[in-house]
């Protein structure tokens, strides 16, 4: 395990995350971080040349469409279901003074 993990590190850590870890679990974070660390340097070690870098794993393409109006007009069947409405608009209680 080339990264050592400081006890520091791990109090910083759980101070971030507002954390309180006995000495069991504060070793035992200190040993799965210094492991995920050695991991992504593995990770670096892989030759990526030609590997063109991405945001997804799938091809995405934009999904944009026309707006389109579909359901036309129909304030006045809305309207039609009110209790009251005036100047084409819906008549509510007032909430405030």
């Amino acid at each position: 395990m080339a990264n050592i993990i400081s006890d520091e590190t791990i109090e910083y850590v759980g101070i971030l995350a507002k954390l309180e870890l006995s000495d069991k679990e504060r070793e035992r974070a200190k040993s799965d971080m210094g492991r995920m660390l050695d991991y992504i340097d593995k990770l670096g070690e892989l030759d990526t040349t030609g590997v063109e870098p991405m945001s997804h794993v799938f091809p995405v393409q934009n999904v944009f469409r026309e707006d389109v109006v579909t359901n036309g007009d129909l304030r006045e069947q809305m309207l039609a279901n009110a209790p009251e409405e005036k100047d084409g608009m819906f008549v509510v209680p007032r909430t405030f003074e």
